[in-house]
């Protein structure tokens, strides 16, 4: 896979290097954007997680 990509970019090695470091950040930012939330929401329920203080006592 890295190499097939490796080969597709244009360049010499220096943009080759700078193009693929910008092409993970930008799959990692769409990734923290909006993949991610969207499988929280999609797949997991929100913990409604409440504490009151007359439940529990420290010893």
């Amino acid at each position: 896979m890295y190499g097939l990509l490796w080969r597709v970019l244009p360049g010499p090695w220096w943009v080759r290097l700078l193009l693929f470091v910008l092409i993970v950040c930008l799959v990692l930012a769409a990734l923290a954007i909006f993949v991610f939330p969207w499988v929280q929401a999609t797949f997991f329920d929100p913990i409604d997680i409440t504490v009151d203080g007359l439940s529990a006592s420290v010893a």
